[in-house]
């Protein structure tokens, strides 16, 4: 029975990785067909948006059922109940992602992001790809160093955001209404993608460490 459990409680972990490789792959592609206007790729990134999804349902109907036939307590408890909000936490960074190539789609054959914000986002993109990287590895191997590393990128993440409104407050912005609005809410997508990051990589830490008091919920969506 103990052996049917553990291939359960491992399926379960695979699906995780397998969600957030997805992930990856979605905000790195969302990026590309934001800063390079590539319409086919934002609509690519818009229709995986359902794998996760899927994946996520499925994720958790699993879940449901380790914790209907099984009845775990302790330690095996947790890993379900954690695995329940990483899941939730990984769809929503999908979502993040869609929304970016949604942004992306709806200001084709235009740029959604005037060229005085571009560097900030080409650099936005790569700190927010590298997070769903680094979440991608601690999911794949427990290794808490990475937890602090997604941290780090997750600040990265919040310092351009702000740089964000800096940019459209300053008296010099020359961006129309709508690129505005644009760089207003792509900035808030990518911060809230990081915060994502660090809810799943402070919720493996806890798995591992026991360390509660690190466990504070960085997302809630």
């Amino acid at each position: 029975m103990r052996e049917i459990f553990e291939a359960e409680l491992q399926q379960i972990g695979d699906g995780l990785v397998e969600m957030s490789r997805l992930v990856e792959s979605a905000i790195t592609r969302a990026g590309t067909a934001l800063l390079d206007g590539e319409h086919q790729l934002a609509q690519d990134v818009i229709a995986s948006d359902h794998e996760i999804d899927r994946l996520e349902n499925e994720l958790d109907e699993r879940c449901v059922h380790v914790l209907a036939q099984q009845a775990p307590v302790a330690t095996d408890l947790r890993i379900v109940i954690s695995a329940l909000r990483i899941s939730a936490s990984l769809e929503r960074m999908g979502d993040l992602a869609r929304h970016v190539a949604e942004v992306a789609r709806g200001r084709y054959p235009s740029l959604a992001v005037p060229e005085p914000a571009r560097e900030t986002f080409l650099t936005m993109n790569e700190a927010a790809a590298l997070v769903a990287r680094r979440t991608t590895e601690l999911l794949a191997t427990r290794d808490v160093a990475l937890a602090e590393e997604i941290e780090q990128g997750d600040d990265e993440l919040d310092h351009l955001h702000q740089a964000t409104f800096a940019a459209t407050l300053s008296p010099d912005w020359p961006g129309t209404a709508q690129e505005t609005v644009d760089v207003t809410l792509l900035g808030r997508y990518y911060e809230r993608f990081g915060d994502h990051g660090v809810a799943v990589a402070r919720r493996i830490t806890f798995l591992v460490t026991g360390d509660f008091a690190s466990d504070r919920a960085a997302a809630d969506a």
